[in-house]
């Protein structure tokens, strides 16, 4: 069953580094299976007050994989990165199974 990361920048305080960041973590993210669906395109509000700011999607082939690469040593220096450069939250869900 296919598993989805969303990632939502709540306040970015540092660009630099939140750029290095894009920059290196595609390749490590594809290697554990990941695929970018979503990143930070302009949205529309239908329901509710939520505002996302500059949300990221990434599918994985599984929970496992997800959580495989995000607590990976691979990650870690990057994920660290990412933290430094503003913040985030972050859920992992499971898509529906065919």
């Amino acid at each position: 069953m296919s598993a989805y990361c969303l990632f939502q920048n709540l306040n970015i305080t540092n660009s630099a580094k939140m750029k290095e960041y894009a920059e290196k973590v595609k390749p490590i993210t594809e290697s554990f299976g990941g695929e970018y669906v979503v990143m930070s395109g302009s949205t529309e509000i239908k329901e509710g007050d939520w505002t996302p700011t500059l949300p990221v999607i990434i599918k994985f082939p599984s929970i496992d994989a997800a959580n495989e690469w995000y607590n990976s040593d691979e990650y870690a220096p990057l994920k660290a990165l990412r933290e430094s450069a503003g913040e985030f939250s972050a859920v992992f869900i499971n898509g529906v199974e065919k």
